[in-house]
Parts: C-alpha cells; structure tokens; sequence
C-alpha cells in the first residue's frame, strides 16, 4: 500500500480545509493518505510521497512550512513532493522558468493583470514567482513534481499583532489611494459644477464669457450690482 503524507500549516483554518480535500481526492484503493499538521509530524522517510501546504503570509510562505522542507529536505530530495499554497490573490501570468513542474491556479484566485508586461508593484507581489522562487531558493534540493494555488481567507481575529500591525498598514496605504480617487472625483465634479454654473460677465473687448473666480472678481460684481441697483424684484 502506497503512503501520501499531507502535512499543513495554517492561520485562519482555510489551509486546513484545503488539506482535507486534497486527502479525500487522494484517497482510493491502495495508497493511505495522513493529512497532518506540521507541527505533529516528525517522521516522512515512511511515506512514498509528501504534499506541503500554507497559506503566503505577508513576509512570504508561511515559515513552519519552509522550516519543515529545511529540516526535511534530504530525505524529501529522495521521493516526490508537491506544494501547495493558500492565498487571498495571486496575479495570473505566463511563469514558464521556473521549473519542470506543472503549476496549478484555483480560478478563485486568479486575477488577470491589467498590464502583463508592465506589472504593478500590488501584482508583482502576488505573482506565482513571487510565491514560489523564494522557496525553491531555500530547500534547492527539493524538486516538486506539482504546485497549486488555492483561495484562501483572511481572519484578522487570528493574526499575531505583528501581522495585525502589517495588515493596519496595508490598510492605511489602501485608505490613502481611496483617499486620493474620491479627491480626484471631487475634484471632477467641482470642476463639472464651475462649468455649469459659473458666474460669468462679457468681455468688454471680445464679447466672450469671463468666469469669475477670484474673491476680488465676485466682490467687484458684487459691488458694481449694488451701485446700480440690481437685485430680484421681491427684495425691493
């Protein structure tokens, strides 16, 4: 009987989720599948194959499941090994170099880039390089024969407050470019607003429309309808 080992890590619980259902699709007449968390797992040379998961945290993968391929990684160099990696998005491009392993992107996650060859900074951090490079890098031994990227969720009830502060941040920074779009709108709308409703005199010389803008310009008009006696016919 063939043995998969699964072994995960997780945040919010979704990782666990994903494991689980790997398990159950595994799981058919003669290979045994344990889906396990990294920390309970100190044995692998027993099983045929092993599947590495964890969610990508700010700073990268999640750390205890790079630690597990660091401190795993001869024995795991000997037999085929998968990862797979839980994400809230994941910038979909044509990653080709990376390595003779099939790449697998949950549609969920996927998003399409506004500008493939241009990438901005947002998509270049939420690319499968970005995830996956670091990592080969690290345990360069390990070759994986299959790598997928699933949707993932965000719970900032289970963050530790350095990621609580990070994410704060990032937030802050999202606010900031919120900020600026609903100034440019207003901005728009004010100038949509000047044209339609301007206050406007004839040029003396040309005839054309002059918009007064200045509080000196609003004060002579002003001033010049006081002097002779313009005002609406109830305010007399």
């Amino acid at each position: 009987m063939k043995k998969v080992l699964i072994a995960y890590t997780t945040n919010a619980g979704s990782t666990t989720d994903v494991a689980k259902t790997i398990g159950d699709t595994l799981r058919h007449g003669d290979t045994q599948v344990d889906v396990c968390h990294i920390k309970d797992t100190e044995e692998v040379s027993t099983y045929d194959a092993v599947i590495v998961g964890g969610p990508k945290q700010i700073m990268g993968w999640h750390r205890d499941a790079v630690k597990f391929l660091q401190k795993h990684q001869k024995t795991l160099s000997r037999m085929p090994v998968a990862y797979f990696f839980t994400s809230i998005h994941l910038t979909k491009t044509s990653e080709t170099s990376l390595g003779p392993f099939s790449i697998y992107r949950d549609p969920a996650v996927a998003l399409i880039p506004k500008n493939e060859n241009k990438l901005s900074f947002k998509e270049k951090q939420t690319t499968v390089e970005s995830y996956l490079k670091p990592v080969l890098k690290k345990v360069p031994l390990i070759k994986p024969v299959s790598v997928g990227f699933f949707a993932g969720k965000l719970d900032y009830s289970k963050l530790n407050i350095f990621h609580k502060l990070l994410l704060k941040l990032i937030i802050r920074e999202a606010a900031g470019v919120q900020n600026k779009s609903v100034k440019n709108a207003w901005n728009r709308g004010y100038g949509s607003a000047k044209g339609n409703y301007g206050v406007r005199y004839k040029c003396s010389v040309c005839g054309g429309n002059i918009l007064l803008e200045s509080a000196n310009a609003k004060e002579a008009a002003a001033s010049y309808m006081r002097e002779h006696g313009w005002h609406h016919n109830s305010c007399k």
